[in-house]
């Protein structure tokens, strides 16, 4: 994680919040490396921000179950193993195969549409070898899905996974970028894919197994990662 991920924050009123939600968006797309301790004092400096905004923000993430806290205020992000990689993925395809099937019947043409635009600026990223890029498209092609689903509940579920999922989002970005930079051009978007094409066709089930197959693929490759 370097310093030129962040941006400052300085309105008043949205100071907390905009630490919070940058951080969060950092945690989710794999920004931070397993059991990385972050201080507040190097955030608030990053951030260019007091140490209370900072201090707030790591509490919040720690309540989420995305950060451990120390005595100190610091905060570390979580470990890895392949018993919390399978449990978490569990939980994924259980709550994220649910969204997606409920969102067929609520997803018209225009929003297919944007779906398809999403998977595409995927797939460019992957042949411009921007990894980070790339996982970010993948993090708003499934949520654009999942918000079909018209569930406030599902979707709060889903952010709370994937913040958890956060570390393992990491050493996938590890695993990739050199495949990029080698090979070009892979994207692992298969599933996504399956899923629109099922989308058209209205087949509730089919976009339900699409995203299973797309979490379970993950979940196969970095199970190798955490051996």
């Amino acid at each position: 994680m370097q310093q030129g991920d962040f941006v400052p924050v300085s309105s008043r009123v949205t100071i907390q919040d905009g630490v919070y939600r940058q951080l969060r968006h950092a945690l989710m797309t794999g920004r931070f490396e397993p059991e990385q301790v972050l201080t507040i004092s190097s955030l608030a400096e990053t951030f260019g921000t007091s140490h209370m905004p900072v201090r707030e923000a790591l509490r919040r993430l720690a309540a989420e179950n995305a950060l451990v806290t120390a005595p100190n205020g610091s905060a570390r992000v979580p470990s890895v193993s392949r018993a919390r990689l399978d449990d978490l993925c569990r939980a994924r395809i259980a709550v994220e195969g649910l969204a997606a099937e409920l969102a067929t019947a609520n997803l018209g043409k225009a929003e297919i549409a944007e779906l398809e635009l999403l998977l595409a600026a995927h797939e460019a990223s992957g042949r411009n070898e921007s990894v980070y890029e790339m996982l970010g498209k993948n993090r708003e092609f499934h949520f654009a899905l999942y918000q079909g689903s018209n569930s406030e509940v599902l979707i709060q579920l889903i952010e709370t996974l994937w913040l958890r999922f956060g570390p393992y989002m990491r050493m996938l970005t590890r695993h990739v970028e050199p495949i990029l930079k080698s090979q070009g051009a892979v994207t692992y978007s298969q599933h996504h894919h399956e899923a629109i094409d099922a989308l058209r066709s209205r087949d509730a089930a089919g976009v339900r197994q699409a995203i299973i197959d797309d979490i379970a693929a993950t979940q196969e490759l970095l199970g190798t990662l955490c051996d």
